[in-house]
């Protein structure tokens, strides 16, 4: 049963409208809050104007009974004593203000607000530079809204101290902010939808090379026909370097397969021969033991067992195990196994001198060593030169032979697996060609080289170079 969400395109798609939602949502509340207070503002400065107008009546001797108060917006005059003085006309219900009152009182002019004498209907006062705000209602000739209330102080009046409430309707600003609310409950979902849809059909239109490659490593699979690649799009970009990898993988694995068959084949024939041969001469030797070539037996005997050595141990190496990391002294490596070596053909001269020591596996290295001096026995004519130097950082182990050395186009190939030269293939002066296939596997897993190319004596010379401890 399939997930809802199962495809990487559905989750992109949920994932982009959830993060355009979450977006939106913000730039909404940011949007709302801001008009809002914007239209607040606005409110609050015409409710400022219309108590200020009054207030600077007031304070040019104005009565609080001879005001003009016809203006829709409601507009209050307190007293010290919270009285009500004055009150805009068809004011029915008033609150934020602090005075709930909406019939005036007979205004009195204050006894002590008098000092020469004079009128006290025409004593000037001082208007206050500050302005309090509040929110309110008010029922005005039946029409009830939200206000936002300004209060100017006037001082030193014919009437004392007095307070001016003035209100400005937020009708503008709830209007506004209901009408930008309801078309953004409306747009948003059509917006989320539209992003959903489209990242899906983005998505889609981006992972169809996915498919293709999927469908295509699906049927290699099913065919095992590694020599079948995966469609490239031409397109430069994750998916096309994606297509490039696999193949690239497709190749070195069809080439290991293969390496592996030829293995196989080239193991079985080499084990094929010297089995045949022992069997023959012990078949032989049960019918007739004057004809047993006993001395033959152990020759054929001595392969098997140096073909079966080889084998284990490039089935290690192909395994991947590790050289290790124990310090090796390969100028006294060398001493010790070529001291050891007896029967060789032709002497082996050795030039050690006083190097680094290098870090891997002590019988890898000894098998290295011996494998070459094996090559270079079998092609000298008088001599083998064995030397160990340092050069630019490495330790470089050089065996050179005055054969007849290696054609150029034959450098690379005596590397492989079961490559002899022609004439290497007698069962008495070749091998199984593994020997140097192994050298250089040791030396590449040691983090080194193996090369070839002419000694000064004519020959072949091999150069094992290692990074130094």
């Amino acid at each position: 049963m399939r997930r809802p969400f199962g495809s990487v395109r559905a989750r992109a798609a949920l994932a982009a409208t959830l993060v355009v939602a979450v977006a939106l949502v913000a730039a909404c509340a940011t949007v709302l809050l801001s008009l809002r207070g914007n239209l607040t503002e606005q409110a609050g400065r015409d409710a400022d104007s219309t108590a200020r107008r009054v207030a600077n009546s007031l304070a040019t001797g104005t009565a609080p009974d001879a005001l003009d108060l016809d203006d829709e917006d409601p507009v209050q005059v307190v007293d010290g004593d919270g009285r009500l003085l004055a009150t805009s006309e068809d004011l029915e219900k008033i609150s934020g203000t602090g005075v709930s009152d909406v019939k005036p009182g007979a205004a009195r002019p204050d006894d002590d607000g008098d000092d020469d004498g004079g009128d006290d209907s025409q004593q000037n006062g001082s208007v206050s530079d500050d302005t309090d705000y509040t929110h309110g209602s008010a029922t005005i000739d039946g029409d009830s809204a939200d206000y936002r209330f300004a209060a100017v102080e006037v001082e030193d009046t014919a009437y004392g101290d007095l307070t001016v409430y003035a209100g400005a309707s937020l009708e503008a600003e709830q209007s506004a902010v209901n009408t930008a609310l309801t078309s953004m409950l409306i747009g948003f979902p059509v917006l989320l939808v539209i992003v959903g849809g489209v990242t899906y059909l983005v998505t889609r239109r981006a992972l169809r090379p996915v498919e293709g490659i999927r469908a295509e490593m699906a049927a290699i699979t099913a065919s095992q026909d590694l020599g079948r690649r995966v469609p490239e799009p031409d397109t430069h970009d994750e998916v096309a370097r994606l297509a490039g990898t696999t193949n690239e993988t497709l190749a070195a694995l069809e080439a290991s397969v293969e390496r592996q068959r030829r293995f196989v084949a080239d193991a079985s024939h080499e084990l094929r021969s010297p089995i045949a041969s022992l069997r023959t001469q012990l078949e032989v030797g049960a019918a007739h033991p004057e004809l047993l070539d006993v001395d033959g037996a152990v020759e054929d005997t001595v392969r098997l067992q140096e073909l079966a050595a080889d084998l284990l141990l490039l089935a290690r190496l192909d395994a991947g195990e590790k050289p290790g990391g124990a310090e090796v002294d390969l100028g006294a490596l060398v001493r010790e196994e070529l001291s050891q070596r007896v029967g060789d053909r032709v002497p082996v001269a050795v030039d050690v001198a006083a190097v680094p020591q290098v870090s891997g596996s002590r019988g890898q290295l000894a098998r290295v060593l011996g494998n070459l001096v094996d090559n270079a026995q079998r092609h000298a004519a008088a001599g083998v030169r064995v030397a160990v130097r340092a050069e630019d950082g490495r330790v470089v182990l050089s065996v050179a032979d005055d054969g007849q050395g290696v054609p150029e186009g034959e450098r690379e190939r005596i590397f492989e697996r079961f490559v002899r030269l022609d004439d290497a293939r007698t069962r008495d002066g070749g091998g199984a060609g593994l020997g140097l296939a192994i050298a250089r596997d040791v030396a590449e897993r040691h983090g080194g080289s193996l090369t070839v190319r002419s000694a000064p004596e004519g020959g072949a010379l091999f150069e094992l170079a290692l990074p130094s401890g």
